[in-house]
C-alpha cells in the first residue's frame, strides 16, 4: 500500500490529487500530527529566514508495522525508482 501524507487541507489534497491523477491515496495533516510523530518537522531557511517545515521523507513500512527504512532529503526526481529498488533488494530481487 501507498499513501502520501503533507501538511495540506483536505480539500487542497484533493485538488492535487486529481490535478496529477494519483494512483494512491493523499492523507492531509494539517495541524501536523503525523509530521511531529515521525520527527520531520525539521528547520528549514525560506527567503532566509527560519521558519519550521515538513522535510521530504519517505518511510517503507514492513508487514510488521515497524518502519523497515528511511529515506531522507527526498527529491521527487528519480525518487520513484530509487524505491523500487530499495523495495526489489529488500524481496529477494522479486
Amino acid at each position: 500500500m501507498l499513501l502520501g501524507i503533507s501538511p495540506d487541507t483536505v480539500a487542497a489534497e484533493k485538488k492535487f490529487s486529481e490535478k496529477y491523477d494519483l494512483p494512491f491515496s493523499l492523507l492531509a495533516d494539517a495541524d501536523k500530527t503525523v509530521a511531529n510523530a515521525f520527527g520531520v518537522l525539521k528547520e528549514k531557511k525560506m527567503y532566509g529566514k527560519k521558519v519550521m517545515g515538513v522535510a521530504r521523507t519517505t518511510f517503507v513500512i514492513g508487514p510488521d508495522g515497524k518502519i523497515a527504512h528511511i529515506f531522507e532529503n527526498v527529491k521527487p526526481d528519480g525518487h520513484a525508482e530509487e524505491v523500487l529498488e530499495y523495495l526489489k533488494s529488500a524481496n529477494g530481487g522479486a
